[in-house]
């Protein structure tokens, strides 16, 4: 029997195109970009290659384009290089008494990623102030509580483009022309200016990623989210964005990720962005292509939920219908654990999660799904599908089939 697949926002099968390009860079072409001689070069072309396309794709400088080891490690660089190298301006104009009073301000929301829970965790330990902006029950913030939370020692804004487990989109651009016009006045006020962050690592596929659209200062993409390897991340950073590095050692990266360059991985990302696109028309046609897929899992997630709540009429959706990535549904079963559930499914042959595949195995209860206004019990009632590029009419057709009957099943125990 053959499994279906629907856990696309926990990872994606690499594409073809892109294990074709990765290909010479595991044997013929295994340079060290660092080393100066025609090895070392072969592979450091490789790697400005893969720089200058997504860079282009992305319609920002080659510069602006750092590759780390993961999305989680982009989006620890993106928040701890911010606040590192706020200390040390801070250091460099005060003595140290004055360092040991000096607290600075950051603007995130509840839904984050673990990735960016966690190191605004560490700066919050570190006595630095941290909020965490409500969400409605679609998991949305307000652009005015973003205006009302800004103080004078702000220094960071980030915000999730669009949510990994209810697929919640975010007004990014929005939020991006408010900083933006809140930065002018904070400037001719003598304030320094507030850096905007966001983690575009479910959005790429779908939406409009575009770092000057949406007035970003600092972008977080990942490879195996989007038909690339895994261990491949990458971090938009506009010019003159005062990052620290966080991983010290050769200088690699501009200066920002030391390291031996992973150039297979990182030719393999660019293509996988280069896909998001078009093979052909580049970026001038990547919205067509993004519309084309958008309109695709659309489609096929919502004849699922159509078959799923006709047999099974106490279901219940997390989060909005509308204003969530098209190929993102999380439903909610009463009275059915998700834990006991998953575990059915995949016996049966349907692949689907609880939530965040890196905190899955803990089988906590949903941060996600607890901020938006679900009990503990209700999080762990409820499963994440997703689905994908490649997901089949006739797959839909046979996982509906699927989960109604283990539904039905444990309904009845």
């Amino acid at each position: 029997m053959k499994k279906i697949y629907l856990d696309c926002a926990a990872t994606t099968p690499v594409d073809d195109e892109v294990l074709k390009a990765m290909m010479p860079y595991f044997s013929e072409k295994f340079g060290n970009a660092s080393s100066i001689h025609s090895f070392g070069q072969e592979a450091i072309a490789a790697i400005d290659g893969a720089r200058g396309k997504i860079a282009e794709l992305l319609n920002c400088d080659f510069n602006e384009i750092i590759f780390t080891g993961s999305a989680t490690e982009a989006n620890n660089l993106a928040i701890l290089g911010i606040a590192r190298n706020f200390q040390f301006s801070i250091f460099k104009k005060n003595t140290k008494q004055e360092i040991s009073n000096t607290k600075y301000h950051i603007i995130s929301t509840p839904i984050e990623h673990e990735s960016v829970h966690e190191p605004l965790k560490e700066l919050k330990k570190a006595d630095h102030e941290i909020d965490y902006l409500p969400v409605d029950k679609n998991g949305l913030v307000k652009i005015s509580d973003i205006e009302k939370t800004i103080k004078n020692n702000t220094v960071l804004v980030s915000v999730i483009y669009a949510n990994n487990e209810i697929g919640t989109i975010q007004p990014i651009k929005e939020i991006g022309k408010l900083i933006e016009k809140i930065n002018k006045t904070r400037r001719e006020n003598g304030f320094s200016k507030i850096y905007f962050h966001t983690d575009a690592v479910q959005a790429m596929n779908y939406l409009e990623c575009r770092p000057d659209w949406l007035k970003a200062d600092l972008l977080t993409f990942s490879g195996h989210k989007i038909y690339g390897p895994k261990g491949i991340g990458g971090l938009y950073v506009r010019k003159n964005t005062p990052l620290s590095p966080i991983i010290s050692g050769g200088g690699q990266e501009f200066g920002l990720r030391s390291g031996t360059e992973n150039v297979a991985a990182v030719a393999g990302l660019a293509k996988a962005v280069e896909l998001i696109f078009s093979a052909r028309g580049g970026s001038a046609s990547g919205g067509k292509n993004r519309e084309k897929r958008s309109k695709h899992v659309l489609d096929l997630r919502n004849g699922l939920w159509e078959n799923i709540v006709k047999y099974n009429k106490s279901a219940e959706l997390n989060g909005s219908f509308e204003g969530r990535l098209p190929n993102n549904i999380n439903i909610r079963f009463p009275g059915i654990s998700n834990e006991t559930l998953i575990v059915a499914l995949d016996q049966a042959g349907v692949a689907v999660s609880a939530g965040s595949a890196c905190s899955s195995r803990a089988m906590e209860p949903s941060h996600v799904l607890t901020a938006i206004g679900l009990t503990e019990k209700e999080a762990k009632e409820s499963i994440r599908i997703t689905l994908g590029k490649n997901t089949a009419k006739e797959e839909i057709k046979k996982a509906a089939e699927i989960i109604n009957k283990v539904l039905s099943a444990l309904q009845s125990k």
